[in-house]
């Protein structure tokens, strides 16, 4: 999902040089018959049902075919989408929706009619359908401990409920503030319970929704194309949308080989840089390298993605010297994370030097609670040692870097930086699948990892340190806990003010940088190429891919 960066290529450069020179006559011309955004995703996908959209790239292709209540704006902020309006009340439990009467699913032999409206009860199947364990769905988490799922599957209770065809109430068990986000993910997006009952484990690559786009070819593994949707309901004769025929889409595994295609003009935009080629592209801070500013744009955007080594906080075999406070904020104040930006990362990201909620997230009030500091202390660490009885590192014991091979550079940073006041260091390097599972049992003292909204809130960041999240059975990998913090996650779940919730927010984020169960590096941020011809594409903290406005014109 991220930019992996390592070294540079010199005969790759070579190559792109050789390229661009081949193509400068033409710039990409492929004809202009019909305006077709072409891309690439480097991983098979493996289903369209928003059901089971769990990764980055099956979200970006349910997002052209589907569409739920509400969606989120470049901002970030909760608009209407099939909902035009929605009403909150009973303290933050009762959600009330009022449906658009002119969305319809695209036709399809599982319904009698050609035209089928999408009525409040489609919604009621769709997100019961979530829950439903026979679903098996990657996205039934979200309705724990909001609804009582226990008394919904067995019929007790209706969190779910169609007043009239255009009326959709959801009643939750107690207030979750960040609930309308939430609802903006795909897995609530809206199916119709006749391509479920047709199609059964087969509606994976038959996908019937109501979105700017429609399935119109999917050889798995080759190529997916989507053609325009010329009745969707967003579309008005001043507006069209959307304004491509299609969309067509490439399963190129070979990142740099696909980075070809896209300098041939082949493709229309490029997600991410590889390590290979980056120096290539980009200077050391970050920018597009003079050579290549005229042939397509860059567009870096904040990602809500934070990068971070956790330390566990619970050890089974007694208390080790990584429980002391004091050790974990000398390996904190150790780290030059502006240096290692610059070097390793070419100042894509910035470094976090705030707390573990991104700065490019509202609700916290970073900028105006705790002005930006460098963590970078070496003496303070070298003083926390002596008073933690350990010297210029003398009595500690080797620390184990738990990390993956494609973050081995920084893992290495890290080591030579603890090296200099005296922590010895070793890596440990295992699979991706291996790591989390290291993780989730607790079999990694000090771990690399990181965290990607699920939707934007706070909560979905802070809710890492609850005690009751505790893995294996939830997200708090740490294993922290901390009743003061505890209190504050509590009363913030019952908090309507924005803004003493956003005092909470920050109170909890600043008992996470006081304790260090985490090692923050950076804010990720999302990196893209954009052809010149592209007109439209834009992003959001996400990092959404959004279609239904894009324009091709050559």
């Amino acid at each position: 999902m991220k930019a992996s960066l390592y070294t540079n290529t010199p005969k790759f450069s070579i190559l792109i040089h050789m390229v661009f020179l081949l193509i400068s006559c033409n710039n990409g011309q492929r004809g202009t018959e019909k305006k077709v955004f072409r891309y690439n995703i480097e991983t098979g996908l493996n289903t369209l049902d928003p059901a089971f959209a769990r990764d980055e790239y099956i979200i970006w292709n349910v997002s052209q075919l589907y569409n739920g209540l509400v969606q989120l704006d470049n901002n970030l902020k909760v608009v209407p989408d099939v909902a035009k309006r929605w009403e909150i009340s009973d303290s933050g439990k009762t959600y009330t929706f009022y449906l658009r009467n002119d969305v319809y699913f695209i036709d399809n032999k599982c319904f009698d009619k050609n035209k089928r409206k999408v009525i409040a009860q489609d919604f009621v199947y769709s997100l019961s359908r979530i829950v439903n364990p026979n679903t098996a769905s990657t996205g039934a988490w979200i309705f724990n401990d909001k609804i009582d799922v226990e008394a919904f599957i067995s019929k007790k209770y209706e969190p779910f409920k169609a007043i009239n065809d255009t009326t959709l109430e959801i009643q939750l068990t107690k207030p979750f503030p960040p609930f309308l986000s939430m609802l903006s993910m795909p897995y609530c997006y809206v199916v119709p319970h006749e391509a479920i009952e047709m199609y059964g484990k087969e509606f994976r690559k038959n996908p019937v929704g109501t979105g700017a786009f429609k399935l119109k070819l999917w050889e798995e593994g080759i190529k997916l194309v989507l053609e325009r949707n010329p009745n969707y309901f967003e579309s008005t004769a001043s507006n069209p949308i959307p304004k491509l025929d299609a969309i067509e889409v490439s399963f190129i595994e070979n990142k740099q080989t696909a980075f070809m295609e896209f300098v041939q003009g082949k493709f229309d935009f490029f997600d991410g840089l590889e390590g290979s080629f980056k120096d290539e592209i980009l200077s050391k801070e970050g920018k597009l390298n003079p050579s290549y500013q005229k042939k397509f744009s860059l567009q870096v955007s904040p990602y809500l993605n934070t990068e971070y080594f956790g330390f566990l906080m619970e050890d089974a075999n007694g208390k080790t010297p990584w429980q002391d406070v004091r050790v974990r904020k000398a390996i904190n104040h150790a780290i030059n994370r502006e240096k290692m930006m610059l070097f390793l990362r070419n100042n894509i990201g910035e470094a976090a030097n705030l707390g573990f909620v991104p700065p490019s997230l509202g609700g916290l009030s970073h900028s105006i609670f705790r002005p930006p500091a460098s963590l970078y202390q070496p003496e303070l660490s070298k003083q926390l040692l002596a008073e933690a009885g350990y010297p210029k590192g003398k009595g500690l014991p080797v620390l184990a870097i738990n990390t993956t091979k494609n973050y081995l550079d920084i893992a290495t940073f890290m080591q030579k930086q603890l090296k200099e006041v005296g922590i010895e260091c070793s890596i440990d390097v295992s699979p991706g699948p291996s790591l989390r599972s290291q993780i989730s049992k607790g079999n990694a003292p000090f771990f690399r990892s990181s965290w990607i909204a699920d939707y934007p809130d706070a909560e979905n960041y802070l809710s890492l340190f609850y005690s009751k999240n505790k893995a294996p059975n939830g997200p708090n990998y740490t294993r922290f806990d901390n009743t003061t913090y505890d209190s504050l996650y509590e009363a913030a779940m019952l908090e309507t003010d924005l803004e003493k919730r956003a005092y909470m927010n920050y109170k909890m984020d600043s008992i996470v940088v006081a304790n260090v169960p985490v090692l923050t590096l950076y804010y990720a941020q999302s990196l893209r190429l954009v052809q010149p011809w592209v007109k439209g594409l834009k992003n959001n903290a996400m990092n959404r891919l959004k279609l239904k406005d894009v324009d091709i014109e050559r």
